[in-house]
């Protein structure tokens, strides 16, 4: 490898830490946001995107550690947790989603709420078109991966805002459980390929 390489790999690298830490970052003042807002609201669904968080923060420290050391054996442990958090977000929204549909659990309006997934969506989605570049320049599937777990990230927060937007407008609470349904399908197809090696 060239000195020019070199330093074009190191900064590639040095990019990649810093999403993953804003990433990071966003999602621990995320969950005091969101549990704030849940127990306002009285809102399954805010509660149930904190706890999102608190897998896309799983997440994200498997790739500062991935990012850290080198190695085909530590990329496949890596990808393995990664995968190991879509199920458990695949898992979570299920439950979640037939919980709500089925008790038929309306919650209070939600500003904060509201407010705080439709800025969180766009930084996601941001931060998951950022991994996505740097990960096919430095051709490492962890960052690739982690960065499709963003974009569920993303995904789920507008879906979140949606419900709470036609709760508030048009008293449609069923409308986020019924998103919560499309996430699963997702998450579930990135662990199916995640785990079958075609990431």
């Amino acid at each position: 490898m060239t000195s020019s390489n070199a330093t074009d790999r190191n900064s590639l690298l040095r990019r990649g830490l810093t999403l993953e830490y804003v990433t990071l970052g966003w999602n621990v003042v995320g969950i005091v946001v969101l549990g704030a807002a849940a127990i306002a609201a009285r809102s399954v669904a805010l509660a149930g995107f904190g706890l999102d968080s608190l897998i896309e923060i799983g997440a994200s420290t498997v790739v500062v550690w991935e990012l850290s050391g080198t190695g085909e054996d530590r990329q496949r442990r890596a990808l393995r947790l990664i995968g190991a958090a879509f199920v458990l977000l695949a898992g979570y929204l299920a439950v979640q989603s037939t919980v709500v549909l089925a008790a038929g659990f309306r919650p209070h309006h939600s500003a904060l709420g509201i407010a705080w997934t439709a800025v969180t969506a766009a930084v996601m989605f941001a931060l998951a078109a950022g991994k996505a570049r740097t990960g096919a320049a430095l051709d490492n599937p962890v960052l690739r991966t982690e960065g499709r777990v963003t974009f569920v990230d993303g995904v789920l927060a507008a879906a979140v805002l949606l419900g709470l937007v036609l709760n508030a407008l048009a008293g449609w609470w069923w409308a986020d459980p019924l998103a919560g349904y499309v996430l699963v399908y997702y998450a579930v197809r990135e662990a199916r390929e995640i785990f079958s090696g075609h990431h």
